[in-house]
């Protein structure tokens, strides 16, 4: 069922919004399709400085432009194409560019940006977000808007590009970043890392990760799988996480090829964390989530889920997050199911019965940015999953996922991609699944 697409509406005196949910996010006038950071990382201290280069092309003649970054991050030069500009500043978590003369639609340019200073999360209606200090290290957790916290980026999850990462820190210390890791370099008491993510990936999910970290391939794997974490937790992992290559090898044959070229890491914290943190092939957990108790498994799944769901596949705008959230959360209950657990159908059942007990006023397909992260878009997400694979059977329903993760291989997607693609794994109109699931605020009878 299409409704019509939301374009970037501006009103009398107001900048344009690309997206309601961060109105102040996102830049006009220009595509990113390469970010490669060059940066120096001082534990001790909190001290980040290097430079940002900025491969882009432009979509109309621009004479000014921006890029999202963070306040606490001082410019001290900016170049474009190898020259600097007439002006720029830094206000309002935006660096302002005015060019010379304009670019022509369709040019190629190149933006260099120097900057440093001590980095912070950002303050976000969710909570803190981005860069945030550990005990002993470093975590970046960049959903929905903390890549500016760190780098000078087009911070919105529409705008997908390759990365070149190379971090600079002490040497007792690992840095893990998006991406293959093709050099490590000891210089002094520095080690150099470089990290390249060739596959196109959302700002928020580019990440940096700094600890005390020894590592570990995991065995029998049907893609390269490894951990980074503490060495005194390493029993509690063999444990806690020792089923993940069975999990991925369930997500393949379920969900199709894994997206990723390089792998998948899983980096577990020295701290507790509220909640694990997805990136581009890198999942971050806390020590708390690995206790020696395997408490965490269906986190561990639904991590794991969202290199597929979110990822690879990536809301276009945040309003669809239910293409992220409701798909890694149905993973966990497939994993559920395949692994000697309660079956999908056991889990829908009862979370089911959770949802007519709670509030219904939130609207799946659109349930404003306030509520873009409540559980109740997680779970009604995933009883739509459920409900449609009981609509269209299970052979149906897993090609449709698998013809989904194909066809949108690190793309963009709205809601609409999703119902008009199912509709031709359906013999009968799936209207009446989507206006009560996705459009109606009422939790149906399942």
């Amino acid at each position: 069922m299409k409704r019509p697409v939301k374009k970037a509406v501006k009103k009398s005196g107001a900048a344009p919004v690309i997206d309601p949910y961060l109105p102040n996010n996102g830049n006009f006038g220009y595509r990113v399709s390469r970010y490669e950071l060059t940066l120096e990382y001082k534990v001790a201290i909190n001290r980040l400085a290097g430079s940002a280069t900025i491969t882009a092309v432009t979509l109309t003649s621009l004479k000014t432009f921006t890029l999202d970054l963070s306040d606490a991050l001082s410019v001290s030069k900016v170049t474009v194409d190898g020259r600097r500009p007439a002006n720029f500043r830094a206000a309002h978590r935006k660096l302002h560019i005015t060019l010379n003369s304009a670019l022509p639609a369709g040019a190629a340019m190149s933006i260099e940006v120097r900057y440093s200073g001590s980095p912070r999360p950002l303050r976000t209606p969710w909570g803190e977000v981005g860069f945030e200090e550990l005990s002993n290290g470093v975590l970046v957790a960049g959903q929905p808007n903390g890549a500016a916290s760190w780098f000078p980026c087009d911070d919105h999850p529409s705008a997908k590009a390759s990365y070149r990462i190379q971090i600079s820190t002490d040497s007792p210390y690992r840095a893990i970043a998006n991406g293959e890791l093709v050099s490590r370099r000891v210089r002094a008491a520095q080690t150099v890392w470089t990290y390249e993510q060739p596959e196109p990936t959302s700002t928020y999910l580019a990440t940096l990760q700094i600890g005390m970290y020894g590592t570990l391939k995991l065995p029998k794997a049907p893609v390269p799988m490894q951990a980074a974490l503490p060495d005194r937790l390493r029993a509690n992992f063999d444990h806690d996480f020792g089923r993940q290559p069975q999990m991925m090898k369930l997500f393949i044959t379920l969900f199709g090829p894994y997206p990723l070229s390089n792998g998948y890491t899983v980096v577990v914290t020295d701290d507790d964390l509220e909640i694990p943190l997805e990136a581009q092939g890198i999942s971050i957990f806390g020590a708390n989530h690995c206790d020696g108790n395997r408490g965490s498994e269906r986190l561990i799944a639904h991590e794991l889920a969202h290199q597929w769901f979110g990822n690879s596949v990536t809301a276009r705008r945040w309003r669809d997050i239910w293409l992220h959230e409701g798909f890694a959360c149905y993973a966990e209950w497939l994993w559920s199911e395949n692994s000697g657990g309660r079956s999908a159908d056991e889990w829908a059942r009862h979370y089911h019965q959770k949802l007519a007990n709670s509030p219904q006023n939130l609207l799946l397909a659109d349930p404003g940015p306030q509520d873009m992260f409540d559980d109740r878009v997680y779970k009604r997400g995933a009883l739509t999953l459920h409900v449609l694979r009981t609509a269209i059977g299970d052979d149906k329903f897993f090609a449709l996922l698998r013809d989904w993760t194909t066809r949108h291989r690190h793309s963009t997607v709205v809601t609409d991609d999703f119902t008009g693609l199912a509709a031709n794994y359906a013999e009968e109109s799936l209207r009446p699944l989507w206006n009560a699931w996705l459009f109606s605020t009422e939790v149906p009878p399942l």
